[in-house]
C-alpha cells in the first residue's frame, strides 16, 4: 500500500489514467496537473494548477513517457494549460522525491541533476521494454496492414536492430510467414537472429541488403536508414520507424524519393492504452511501494 504518500502526477495520454487509478486503488494521495478536461474523478486523486501544489510535501513526480521536450514542457492532452517542469520546483520538494519518466532528454537530466534529484526513467528497465514491445508489436502490424497493398504473408521484412523491440518485432511478423531478415552490429545479435531462425546480416551492408525490401521496421535510434541506403530501395518499399524521435530514417529523402516512411514512437500510447497504461502503472507502483519502505526503514 501507498497510504500517506503524496504523488504528484504531471500531464501525459491515456496511459497515466491507469496509473492514477492504480496508485489511488493502493491510497495514494494525488495532486493531478494538467486534467482539468477530464471528466473522470479518482477517489483520493485532486486535479490542481501547477502553481497551487505545494511541492514540499511531494514524494514524487510521474511525468508522462515522453517526459519534457527541450525547453521542458509537459504534454498535457487533457488540458490546454500550459505545464513547464524547472528546476525550481524540484528544489521545493523533500530531498527523497523521486522523479519518475518513460524516457529523458538533456533537459530533464540537466534540472534533476542540478536540484539533485532521483531520476528514474521507466523504459530503461528491461521488464518494461519486454512487455511494451507486445503493444507495439501490435501497433506496428496494424501499420503494415494499413499502409501497404501486400499481405505479410510472404512479404519480405527487414528489421533493423535485435534490442528487445527488434526481437519481438522480428519474432511475430516470422510467425506470420514473413521472410525477415535482421540487421545487427554485434556478433551476439547476430547468432541470435541465426538461432531464431532468421536471416542475419552486418548493418554495414544495409544498403544492399534492402534492394528486395517491401517493408523496413527500424529499432535504432541513430541515423541508420539514410539517403544513400533509402536510394537502393524499391520504390514501393514502406518504412516504419519505432525508434524515439527523431528516430532513425532521413524522411525529407524517403519524402523526395516517393517512399512513404513513418515515425511511430510511442504506439503503445496509440493502440493500446489501457493495457500499455497496466504495464506503466504495476511497475511504478512497486518502485513506489519500495521507495516508501526503503524511507520507513530509514528512520527507524
Amino acid at each position: 500500500m501507498l497510504t500517506g504518500m503524496q504523488i504528484t502526477v504531471i500531464g501525459g495520454d491515456a496511459r497515466q489514467l491507469e496509473i492514477i487509478r492504480k496508485l489511488t486503488e493502493l491510497d495514494a494521495k494525488l495532486s493531478l496537473i494538467g486534467f482539468e478536461q477530464l471528466d473522470h474523478a479518482f477517489t483520493g486523486a485532486v486535479k490542481e494548477k501547477l502553481n497551487d501544489v505545494d511541492f514540499t510535501t511531494t514524494d514524487a513526480i510521474i511525468l508522462p513517457v515522453p517526459g519534457t521536450n527541450l525547453e521542458g514542457k509537459v504534454e498535457t492532452i487533457f488540458s490546454n494549460e500550459k505545464v513547464l517542469l524547472t528546476e525550481e520546483i524540484l528544489r521545493k520538494t523533500p530531498a527523497h522525491c523521486t522523479v519518475y519518466s518513460g524516457i529523458s532528454n538533456a533537459y530533464l537530466d540537466g534540472i534533476t541533476k542540478k536540484a539533485d534529484r532521483r531520476l528514474i526513467q521507466l523504459f530503461e528497465r528491461d521488464d518494461v521494454a519486454i512487455y511494451n514491445s507486445i503493444p507495439t508489436v501490435e501497433g506496428t502490424i496494424m501499420m503494415a496492414i494499413q499502409h501497404t497493398d501486400i499481405t505479410i504473408h510472404g512479404s519480405n521484412v527487414t528489421v533493423l536492430g535485435l534490442g528487445r523491440v527488434g526481437m519481438s518485432v522480428a519474432r511475430i511478423f516470422n510467425h506470420l510467414c514473413a521472410k525477415v531478415k535482421v540487421g545487427a552490429r554485434k556478433s551476439e545479435h547476430i547468432a541470435r537472429i541465426t538461432e531464431m531462425g532468421l536471416t542475419p546480416f552486418h548493418l554495414n551492408d544495409l544498403a544492399k541488403e534492402v534492394q528486395d525490401t517491401d517493408i523496413c521496421i527500424n529499432t535504432i535510434p541513430h541515423p541508420i536508414v539514410t539517403a544513400s541506403v533509402i536510394a537502393k530501395m524499391p520504390p514501393q518499399t514502406l518504412i516504419i520507424d519505432l525508434a524515439s524521435k527523431p528516430g532513425g530514417t532521413d524522411f525529407r529523402y524517403a519524402e523526395k524519393r516517393g517512399i512513404k516512411a513513418l515515425l511511430a514512437p510511442g504506439l503503445p500510447g496509440i493502440v493500446a492504452p489501457k493495457s500499455a497504461g497496466q504495464i506503466l502503472a504495476g511497475v511504478l507502483s512497486q518502485l513506489l511501494e519500495d521507495d516508501l519502505l526503503n524511507r520507513k526503514e530509514s528512520t527507524t
